[in-house]
């Protein structure tokens, strides 16, 4: 994971691109599921019938296209993590964004669907159950700016 710390204004700045690679994920995370879901199904069914003939091409496809999903849900994954945020929940698109506010690390956090605005923040070890508002967070304007030793 990346040492990088961001401001309220920074993290804010970033959420349009964030939310397109994280919509991207969260399809190709969707797309494993049901392809895992097709194979699994298929492999029920020769179970039951002992066998069965199969249009191999048409499942080689298939594997193909799993493959190329896997491929995209980690670059999308991987490409939020370059930033310096964090992926926290594929499931609901969670986000966390580390900054700096009185010398201690915290996380500012913002799900998918809320607005281009993060509203929410927690502890580092607290996680999603304990956001707080934004509002409550004494930020300084060059807040995310400090770096760790």
């Amino acid at each position: 994971m990346s040492d990088r710390t961001f401001t309220l204004e920074e993290a804010n700045q970033l959420l349009p691109v964030l939310e397109s690679l994280l919509k991207r994920a969260i399809s190709a995370k969707q797309t494993m599921a049901e392809l895992d879901k097709e194979f699994q199904d298929l492999g029920h069914r020769i179970f039951l019938m002992g066998g069965i003939k199969l249009d191999v091409s048409k499942w080689a496809r298939r594997k193909t296209v799993r493959e190329e999903t896997i491929q995209l849900l980690k670059d999308c994954v991987n490409e939020i993590h370059a930033t310096g945020v964090q992926v926290k929940d594929l499931d609901i698109g969670l986000l966390d964004f580390p900054a700096v506010v009185d010398g201690e690390t915290v996380l500012l956090c913002w799900k998918l669907g809320e607005p281009h605005s993060i509203a929410h923040w927690h502890g580092t070890q607290e996680g999603f159950a304990g956001r707080k508002p934004i509002s409550i967070l004494k930020m300084s304007k060059d807040a995310g700016s400090e770096r760790p030793n």
